[in-house]
């Protein structure tokens, strides 16, 4: 042990020692250019031999290292400044101070403007400013109290009045929603939503008469008669085969998700389904700058009392008085994160029951609110149905597995080719009696025991190989989409690849191919095993596919 303290002692020695010495050398390397008689004894020595040249060439040489030296010093001053920031002294934060104030005032005494020139406004339009009106306008009563003014306020009371108005903004905003108040009581005959409320007066009018619908129409006649259409009245052509799976998606989901490369037809299906059903589908075109659900729901205006009503808010109140089937666009729906305005109704189209999906418009009713507006609330009609496009370039962002695990997706990667069809008419078709097609398929057309037990031993493959699990969501969607697909004239194993390939390989692309590729073969082995070979056309493809992307081939 005593051999280990001497050791230690004599490193520590060592390292202390180093460092006195570069603390001596740099005290002695700023004394040495510091040294001013060393330069000139220095200079004295070569004074008599310096030709006129030299002469230039010493002053110039001198100017140009003074220079460097006060540079160096320059930025060594600038670091220690940055480095070392000070605090504001406390004259200047008091100063500062005064000046917010001031800001504050001068930002009341233009709101006391803006009431003023509303006041004008309300005179001229002839109407009297009653109690009624004073009540329902904060703003006008505090001004003709004089109370507002500015100039009659303390700086106490306008950082008060400052406080309460940023309250008022931030409930309007949609911020502090647990600290809602109710909304302020409006002025009688004032509409708060006059396009829903127009709404109300089309479908309540004593001579509006409903549609007669088709109720003899079978699902693989709706797929046979939609393409039909829409080859002879668009001239837009798709397979049956993807017909059949955007419909027998409606009868598993809310929302469907068309995705691939621009110009094969993403938009132009949702659209062509909406004429021929004689409910044109509404196109919501997806901006970069959506951040929150106020862009489809809209928003309300504490100053005018009003409601900013969109076109999706519309559609949805509107789908509450007919039967018809309704479609809604939104396009590019991935030129935005879809978490930000539409996880919202992502999680309300999930709960069970239909009469529980209300979303929350404004935080209280008022008497000449619409008349389906349950207490601020707008029911989610289940006539209306979802379509999502997606273009997979480098200007979207990826969509997360919480969207694609509520919708189900299809990929159109090429246009289908012209065809042939006869002249096929628009029809009126029910929501009911689509409901009522759905439930029938699925009580007539029940995925087999034999396929259920299968999938539940490719599960535990998954599990096993990849770490990956249907889950009870995607085997509630698979037991809900083939009987449909099979009313549309498919066949059960289609159904069923068709699903495990949307549902479960998506989800393979975000595990990282070079982990997975020596299992994608595996896993082809298996299929051909559990399903046969010439079935799972669907899946296979998609694996070699992912086989090829991870440079296995």
């Amino acid at each position: 042990m005593n051999a280990y303290f001497y050791y230690f002692y004599n490193f520590m020695r060592s390292i202390f020692d180093n460092l006195y010495n570069l603390v001596i050398a740099f005290k002695d390397c700023i004394l040495g250019i510091l040294d001013i008689q060393f330069y000139q004894k220095l200079a004295s020595s070569y004074y008599k031999d310096l030709s006129p040249v030299g002469w230039v060439a010493y002053i110039v040489t001198h100017i140009l290292i003074y220079l460097l030296i006060a540079l160096v010093l320059y930025l060594l001053f600038k670091g220690l400044k940055v480095a070392f920031r000070f605090k504001v002294p406390v004259v200047k934060y008091e100063q500062m101070k005064d000046e917010v104030v001031t800001l504050k005032r001068e930002i009341m005494k233009a709101n006391y403007e803006k009431d003023k020139i509303l006041a004008m406004k309300v005179s001229e339009m002839g109407l009297k400013v009653n109690e009624e009106l004073l009540e329902s306008n904060p703003g006008l009563k505090e001004m003709y109290s004089g109370a507002e003014n500015p100039d009659n306020m303390t700086d106490e009371e306008i950082e008060a009045k400052m406080m309460k108005e940023a309250g008022k903004q931030a409930t309007a905003d949609g911020v502090g929603d647990e600290e809602k108040k109710p909304v302020d009581k409006v002025v009688v005959g004032e509409l708060r939503f006059p396009r829903l409320s127009s709404v109300d007066r089309m479908y309540l009018a004593p001579d509006y008469k409903p549609y007669d619908y088709d109720k003899t129409i079978t699902l693989e006649e709706v797929c046979i008669n939609f393409r039909n259409f829409a080859a002879s009245k668009l001239h837009l052509y798709y397979d049956l085969e993807l017909i059949k799976q955007a419909f027998a998606t409606f009868g598993a989901a809310k929302m469907l998700i068309l995705q691939g490369i621009s110009g094969t037809g993403k938009t132009s299906l949702p659209y062509g389904l909406g004429q021929w059903l004689q409910n044109p589908s509404l196109i919501c075109s997806v901006q970069p700058s959506w951040r929150d659900r106020t862009e489809l729901f809209g928003y309300y205006n504490d100053f005018t009392k009003k409601y900013t009503e969109t076109d999706f808010l519309k559609t949805l109140y509107e789908a509450q008085y007919y039967d018809d089937m309704k479609l809604v666009i939104l396009d590019e729906m991935n030129i935005a994160r879809v978490e930000y305005y539409f996880a919202e109704m992502l999680s309300i189209l999930e709960l069970p029951r239909e009469d529980e999906r209300y979303i929350s418009v404004v935080s209280s009713q008022a008497d000449n609110d619409p008349a389906k507006m349950i207490e601020g609330k707008v029911w989610i009609p289940s006539n209306v149905f979802y379509v999502g496009t997606i273009n997979n370039d480098d200007s979207t962002f990826a969509v997360s597995d919480k969207v694609y695990d509520r919708a189900i997706p299809i990929d159109l990667d090429a246009r289908a080719e012209a065809f042939d069809a006869p002249d096929t008419e628009p029809i009126r078709l029910s929501y009911t009696h689509m409901a009522e097609m759905y439930e029938e398929a699925k009580q007539k057309y029940p995925v087999s025991d034999e396929y259920l037990l299968e999938l539940d031993k490719l599960d535990q493959y998954l599990i096993e190989h990849f770490r990956l699990t249907f889950g009870n969501r995607i085997m509630r969607q698979i037991k809900a989409f083939v009987p449909c697909y099979i009313a549309c004239g498919g066949t059960e194993i289609d159904g069923i690849d068709f699903m495990f390939a949307k549902k479960i390989l998506r989800k393979f692309e975000s595990l990282g191919l070079g982990f997975i590729r020596d299992e994608l073969d595996g896993l082809i082995i298996y299929l051909n095993n559990a399903f046969g070979e010439e079935n799972f056309g669907i899946s296979k493809e998609y694996l070699l596919r992912l086989k090829k992307m991870s440079g296995a081939m």
